[in-house]
């Protein structure tokens, strides 16, 4: 099987802005077979409307890393809980679980089934900040770690990228994907 990697950005963004292309190229030069969607639906559409959207347009299997960023993150919780196989790798960056800073979260579900997320999730990394503009930071993280275990990695780097914070690369994202 090839291997293959799925970039979703995060609410408002699209997949060619901070980070994303960046990721696709150093992947692909490793071999991976790298979709970058774009969904506009996410932190928009209720996440009932939008994750059988998102389902049909993605094939998942045990070779499939899935990236998430903010509210792709967020969406990537959903996904994980409605697949009917194990993904190798996930990894969500400024995650979260909850809503952040009192602002509507229509990607987010009201319960989750942590069992079924960690069970399909492979091996699961969320990367947080501690200086998070959103409140997508260190404490969303450890929540998401209690519920899943994996590995939660702290850092200091803002929102990991946003309209006033360019982070054009991500070493640390191409480190951990295997």
């Amino acid at each position: 099987m090839t291997k293959n990697a799925i970039i979703f950005h995060g609410t408002g963004g699209n997949p060619d802005v901070a980070w994303y292309p960046w990721l696709d190229r150093r992947l692909s030069e490793r071999g991976y077979r790298v979709e970058r969607p774009h969904h506009p639906g996410i932190n928009v559409e209720p996440i009932a409307e939008l994750l059988p959207k998102v389902l049909a347009a993605h094939d998942f299997d045990a070779d499939t890393v899935l990236v998430g960023h903010s509210g792709g993150a967020a969406l990537l919780l959903a996904v994980l809980e409605n697949l009917e196989c194990a993904v190798a790798q996930t990894i969500l960056v400024a995650g979260y679980a909850t809503r952040v800073n009192g602002s509507e979260e229509p990607v987010l579900k009201d319960t989750y089934d942590w069992d079924r997320i960690g069970a399909h999730g492979g091996d699961l990394y969320f990367i947080n900040s501690v200086t998070d503009p959103y409140g997508c930071d260190a404490s969303q993280g450890r929540l998401l770690f209690d519920h899943l275990g994996g590995t939660q990695i702290v850092r200091d780097d803002g929102h990991f990228g946003d309209y006033n914070q360019p982070f054009d690369t991500f070493e640390l994202l191409e480190r951990l994907i295997r």
